[in-house]
């Protein structure tokens, strides 16, 4: 489990509903002390995730532009920015 929340306000291009999702998802689980998600607590988190990724994307809706972007990308972007730059096939003599 990731320790840190990634600001999602003011990205370009702006955050996607699967960045939201992502960000609500880990807000549940640190606030939560689950570092995984047993049966039992499925449903109880599937909600939670539903109704914090709502109220943050109207959150982000209803903010203001930042002046300037966040320093950090949101994990997802990072995972998709390494596949990018690491699409090449290696080769080593």
């Amino acid at each position: 489990m990731c320790r840190n929340i990634t600001a999602l306000r003011g990205l370009e291009p702006p955050a996607t509903q699967d960045e939201i999702t992502a960000a609500a998802l880990q807000y549940v689980r640190k606030v939560g002390g689950l570092s995984s998600i047993s049966a039992n607590n499925k449903a109880a988190v599937d909600v939670a995730v539903a109704e914090i990724a709502a109220i943050t994307a109207r959150l982000l809706d209803d903010l203001p532009a930042r002046k300037v972007p966040p320093k950090n990308d949101p994990p997802l972007r990072r995972i998709h920015a390494r596949q990018h730059t690491h699409a090449h096939p290696h080769t080593h003599a």
